[in-house]
């Protein structure tokens, strides 16, 4: 905004504008529908943040190295050409040495040459062609010796069950030891009864599609923390799947956001729980390196077994199924009662929980900070 007063003309920035004004991109927004019908792939098809939104641009087109070998030689920095004129005097181009000015165009030349080489991006949603990238991006085919390595992965001797995701468009060597979420969901882990995804970011048709073919009717529950129109958007992408439901995490604070991200997978063989840092998105899955802990396959107890039976030394069955019930969810008590009909005796990790909420006396020590506060002591 332009005004004009004794001292002349002077500008109000953006940094000042009213509360009501700036609030408008605070709101859910609501024009993925309308982008989508029209052919417009600005942003992300999935419901989530605002700030997410905003990163979108950055997901869509990472950074690519045109070599494989890095050069040996990094050339130095380039003199810094400073102008004073107030003290009448300036450097100019000319100081520099004849090497530097050899360097430097060298420099400039290569930069061209980049930019007018054409870039790929797998991943890049601004073309018509999206659902078929994404599509391509997703082919996941596992050789012999691949499923191999993913069952010595498996039962190989990693006391934690730390493991770090894949990631597209690297040699394979440097893959090795690392999962995919297709992996995590393959027969080859257990026959599937059903399963439930906690997480903060969700595309739903990306994620059946991650199921085995024979998984993909079981049921599923996607436990979230989506409000208002945002929360209709995840719901619409789920109409054309009959065994998805859903459970809102109920966010009473300002602020809050629903960030678990974690599997519970029922198996006929028994129950296994899966805690990892990647968004239930194809850029999480396929372009960047997350972790994921993955637990033993916990059998099911003997039938009448009551009380602490089945828990660890770390006491992860407690505090897991502590977790679960702060959610104050009734979906969630199928759930919380299989944990207790299985054995987790062999988990080797503590769980840290964070859940909304005012504690006094013990209970402070009972999430967040202060409880790895407790844990370490």
């Amino acid at each position: 905004m332009l005004q004009e007063g004794a001292h002349g003309k002077w500008t109000v920035s953006s940094s000042d504008e009213s509360t009501e004004e700036n609030s408008d991109s605070e709101k859910p927004s609501t024009s993925a529908p309308l982008d989508a019908a029209c052919g417009r792939t600005s942003g992300p098809q999935y419901p989530c943040s605002e700030a997410r939104k905003a990163a979108h641009k950055r997901k869509a087109s990472p950074l690519k190295l045109s070599d494989k070998k890095f050069p040996t030689e990094i050339p130095p920095a380039e003199k810094q050409r400073t102008t004073q004129e107030g003290l009448g005097w300036c450097l100019s181009s000319s100081d520099e040495e004849p090497e530097d000015q050899a360097k430097n165009t060298h420099k400039e030349t290569l930069k061209e040459e980049k930019c007018d080489a054409p870039e790929e991006h797998p991943l890049n949603l601004c073309k018509d062609d999206k659902l078929s990238k994404n599509q391509k991006a997703e082919e996941y085919e596992e050789t012999p010796s691949e499923v191999q390595d993913t069952w010595d992965l498996l039962n190989g001797g990693n006391p934690f069950r730390f493991f770090l995701t894949k990631v597209r468009g690297i040699e394979p060597s440097y893959n090795s030891g690392a999962l995919h979420i297709k992996d995590i969901l393959s027969p080859l882990f257990g026959t599937l009864i059903s399963s439930a995804q906690f997480n903060y970011c969700i595309d739903v048709g990306w994620l059946v599609r991650q199921y085995p073919e024979e998984f993909r009717k079981k049921p599923v529950l996607i436990v979230h923390g989506e409000k208002r129109e945002s929360k209709a958007e995840l719901l619409a992408q789920a109409r054309p799947y009959e065994n998805i439901s859903f459970c809102q995490a109920k966010l009473d604070i300002a602020f809050g956001t629903h960030h678990t991200k974690m599997m519970l997978l029922l198996y006929e063989e028994g129950l296994r729980v899966v805690i990892h840092t990647s968004n239930l998105i194809a850029e999480d899955w396929h372009q960047k390196t997350q972790g994921i802990w993955l637990s033993p396959l916990y059998p099911r107890l003997p039938q009448g077994t009551t009380g602490s039976a089945g828990e660890s030394q770390t006491n992860f069955k407690s505090d897991l199924i502590s977790y679960l019930m702060a959610y104050n969810s009734s979906t969630l008590k199928e759930w919380i009662d299989l944990i207790q009909e299985h054995d987790l005796s062999e988990t080797r990790v503590y769980l840290l929980g964070s859940t909304p909420g005012r504690y006094q006396g013990s209970d402070k020590e009972k999430w967040g900070h202060l409880r790895l506060r407790k844990v370490l002591k």
